[in-house]
C-alpha cells in the first residue's frame, strides 16, 4: 500500500505536534504514540496498491499552497473514533488533489474514500477513541482554525516502510 501525502509548513506542523502531545499528556490516545521516524502530520491525498513516485514528481510544482485546517472531525463507529482537523478544501487543494488521482488511477475499493468526490482532507490527531473521551479531546485540543501552508510532498511505501520525498 503506497499513500501520497501532503506536508504541512514547519509552523503548522508544530501546533498539530502540540495537539498531539496535549492528547497525550491527558492520557488520552494520540498520534504522538507512534514514534517511527516517518510519522508527522499531513493530508493524505491518495492510497493505492502501487504508486510511480516519479510520474508524481511533476505535481511538487504546485506548492506552497495556503491551508487552514478547520473544526474537529471524526470518523469511524461502533465506539471508536477517529479525531482529525477538517482540512477546509480550497481550489488548490483540489486541483493537486485531481492531478494526483489521474497520474495514480482509479483506487482499489479498500481506498475509495481517496478518490476524487469521495475523499475528505482532514490532519489525523488520534485513532481508537472511544466515544466516552470525547469531551477530555475536545477539551485537550480545542477547534481554533490553523493556518498555514502545504509545503511538501512525499509518498509512504507502507510495505518497505519508506518516504519518497517530492518536494
Amino acid at each position: 500500500m503506497f499513500s501520497v501525502e501532503l506536508l504541512l509548513d514547519p509552523a503548522s506542523e508544530r501546533v498539530v505536534r502540540d495537539q498531539w502531545a496535549s492528547l497525550a499528556d491527558a492520557g488520552l490516545p494520540s498520534a504522538a504514540q507512534h514514534t517511527g521516524p516517518s510519522n508527522r502530520p499531513h493530508i493524505t491525498l491518495a492510497v493505492r496498491e502501487r504508486v510511480d513516485a516519479a510520474s508524481l514528481a511533476p505535481l511538487a510544482d504546485a506548492l506552497p499552497f495556503d491551508f487552514e485546517l478547520g473544526g474537529i472531525l471524526l470518523f469511524g463507529h461502533h465506539g471508536r473514533f477517529v479525531v482529525t482537523r477538517q482540512v477546509i478544501v480550497s481550489a488548490a487543494l483540489l486541483e493537486l488533489h485531481r492531478r494526483i488521482a489521474a497520474i495514480a488511477g482509479p483506487p482499489e475499493p479498500p481506498y475509495a474514500n481517496t478518490a476524487p468526490d469521495h475523499w475528505t482532507p482532514h490532519v489525523t490527531l488520534a485513532r481508537r477513541v472511544a466515544g466516552d473521551q470525547m469531551e477530555g479531546v475536545l477539551a485537550a485540543v480545542g477547534s481554533v482554525p490553523i493556518a498555514g501552508q502545504a509545503s511538501g510532498l512525499r509518498v509512504w511505501d507502507a510495505g518497505e516502510k519508506t518516504v519518497t520525498t517530492l518536494r
